[in-house]
């Protein structure tokens, strides 16, 4: 299919047509309206989230892009002194030997300065980022200072725009992913200009070159020119779509369109991707889940084939893979016993190679995931009771949600972990912040510990109006952590200080949210206990929501013929979603392990529930099972 010839007619069809200057006028512009657009344009002002090249030397890669050429001129060749065509060749294949060689930007900028007639535009600025990619930060800093300085930059970037409308499309695409990667500033005539190449030229690209131009315009920000050719781009992908040989290829097709594409063209991307999947190695295995992410696509035959071959192949698979493979399961929803089980017995198997900092990273994307690794949370457990100053704040904090939040039982080391995490925080207690210190409080009220040295910092008036001062703690969950903490200080009733001020009354504090009752289970209810015995939808202590309150005489067991005691039972029956238990098992995890345990302190006998198992169940094997599960 054909697009647009030139860049104008797309913007103007597109609706983007705008009169920015720079974006009007390419290399072929008169040299007298490139004078005026120069005298007239104005350096814009550094922003935060410019790169670092963009904030320190925009006037001067500016600069370097002020120069326009005749229209019509071809681009400038340097005279190879008489040489033959075997002896030109030899010249580049010897100039591109040096380049590999270079080990600097001002190495690559001195080798072309010397080599111009073998230069390769292209090769060279691509060399610069490869030189620089590797540094460290200072370093990089300070080698991209040169290279701006380097008269030989000047001249590459004059001869890349003189020379883009004459360059392969691989040439056009490695060129502008080069400049965008080195920072140069996007405003810039020259990154201009080979957008707007790129836009006459489009129908010519492979699909080689369209998946570097995929790749660069996802890291280029949004303009009137990407704006346009990322419309164009997808109008010929969407043809090419089944013609794409490569996964690669494909993987940076999807990303490119992302989720805001119509249903019609990502079911073409899904089922081309699982046409596909034979020759899925490990890294495309990997980087399709990501993808999948990035389009917000749970495709489930997708998901599960990935998740087979990286489960398989755990052992292979780099930190910063793994995290971004887990970060994407969190962002689909996307859970896989197999794979997560995978995860955390690698992690035990190599424990001693991890760096505690990417361990504490991999268990939140775990716990996130409301995954809990048994065997993993203890052994870490260990590694913090032997050595608790390691820990940072965040670190702390960290570890603090991860327990709090998967329930996890460490049994006879329970005493010592929590003497560690208590021994590190209070070191930590003066740096504090109100906010982080109602938190690090919350999650071990969570544990059923009440250390006191933070509690009495916490309740003191100042820190109490500083944490209330905000009209947002409402909808942040100030009031709502400051309400349980109370209520477990009441509950759980540990042993305190008599100075311990208590916990100001909060006013206005919501009741929970009621959720509608299933009406089969009320039913299967009353005909096993009678109506007087079952009390739905109640409320205990402002905010555990009792889905029906079942009162049964206390005896021994249904089927023993026993002779029913005086006193009653009060069955708390709570209708859960699996969310509420840690993945793949029934153990509580959160807000429901903690309610369960006040409600047990209330006097109540709670019996969990998952309603997906009973949906859609025959009433009678409903009644069979409520009839085990509460005698």
């Amino acid at each position: 299919m054909n697009v647009f010839k030139s860049g104008e007619q797309m913007l103007r069809l597109s609706g983007r047509f705008t009169s920015v200057c720079v974006q009007q006028r390419g290399p072929l512009s008169h040299p007298r309206t490139a004078l005026a657009h120069r005298r007239s344009c104005t350096v814009p002002s550094a922003r935060p989230g410019r790169t670092l090249l963009e904030q320190q030397w925009t006037h001067r890669v500016r600069f370097l892009c002020q120069q326009v050429e005749e229209r019509g001129q071809a681009p400038a060749v340097v005279s190879d002194g008489g040489g033959n065509a075997s002896e030109t060749f030899e010249g580049k294949v010897s100039f591109y030997k040096r380049l590999q060689g270079c080990a600097s930007p001002s190495d690559v900028l001195d080798l072309v300065g010397h080599n111009a007639a073998f230069a390769n535009i292209s090769n060279s600025l691509w060399r610069l980022w490869e030189t620089t990619k590797m540094m460290r930060i200072d370093q990089r800093r300070c080698e991209l200072r040169l290279m701006l300085e380097h008269p030989g930059f000047r001249e590459l970037c004059r001869r890349a725009r003189i020379e883009a409308p004459h360059m392969l499309p691989i040439d056009l695409a490695h060129t502008l992913l080069a400049m965008v990667r080195l920072g140069i500033l996007q405003r810039s005539l020259v990154e201009q200009t080979l957008l707007r190449v790129i836009q006459e030229r489009l129908n010519d690209f492979d699909e080689r070159s369209l998946s570097m131009l995929c790749t660069c315009l996802q890291e280029m920000e949004s303009c009137s020119n990407t704006s346009a050719l990322k419309e164009g781009l997808k109008l010929i992908l969407e043809d090419r779509i089944p013609k794409i040989d490569s996964v690669v290829c494909l993987q940076k097709i999807m990303c490119m369109f992302g989720e805001d594409t119509s249903e019609a063209i990502t079911k073409k991307l899904e089922m081309k991707a699982l046409s596909m999947t034979d020759q899925f190695t490990l890294p495309n295995a990997q980087f399709m889940i990501i993808t999948l992410a990035t389009m917000n696509l749970n495709s489930r035959p997708l998901l599960d084939i990935c998740s087979k071959k990286l489960a398989q192949n755990i052992l292979y698979i780099p930190y910063d893979k793994l995290l971004r493979v887990l970060e994407s399961c969190r962002v689909l929803s996307y859970k896989n016993f197999v794979l997560f089980s995978s995860v955390s017995q690698h992690l035990v198997n190599t424990f001693n190679m991890w760096p505690q900092k990417r361990m504490i990273s991999l268990l939140l994307q775990l716990q996130r995931l409301r995954f809990r690794p048994e065997a993993l949370l203890d052994m870490f457990a260990d590694s913090v009771i032997q050595s608790p100053d390691s820990l940072t704040l965040r670190n702390l904090m960290d570890i603090l949600q991860i327990y709090s939040f998967l329930n996890h039982d460490l049994k006879e080391k329970r005493a010592e972990f929590l003497a560690a995490v208590t021994h590190v925080l209070e070191s930590y207690l003066p740096k504090m912040s109100p906010v982080d210190l109602l938190k690090a409080v919350s999650f071990l009220s969570h544990m059923e510990h009440f250390p006191h040295a933070p509690l009495e910092k916490l309740l003191q008036k100042e820190c109490l109006d500083e944490l209330l001062r905000d009209e947002s703690s409402l909808s942040n969950g100030v009031q709502m952590k400051l309400f349980i903490l109370g209520l477990c200080l009441r509950l759980d009733s540990p042993p305190l200080p008599p100075t311990l001020s208590p916990i100001p009354h909060l006013h206005g504090f919501l009741m929970p949210k009621q959720r509608p009752i299933n009406p089969e289970l009320l039913s299967a209810l009353t005909s096993l206990f009678g109506m007087a015995a079952v009390r739905e939808s109640v409320v205990e202590e402002q905010v555990y929501f009792i889905d029906f309150v079942v009162t049964l005489p206390d005896y021994v067991s249904p089927k023993e013929h026993s002779v029913p005691a005086q006193k009653s039972r009060r069955v708390a029956v709570l209708c859960v979603s699996l969310g509420s238990f840690c993945f793949g098992t029934t153990h509580p995890c959160s807000d429901l392990a903690r309610k369960i345990r006040h409600l047990k302190l209330l006097g109540y006998e709670p019996r969990v529930i998952p309603v997906q198992k009973l949906n859609g169940m025959p009433y009678h094997m409903m009644m069979q099972i409520l009839k085990n599960f509460l005698l």
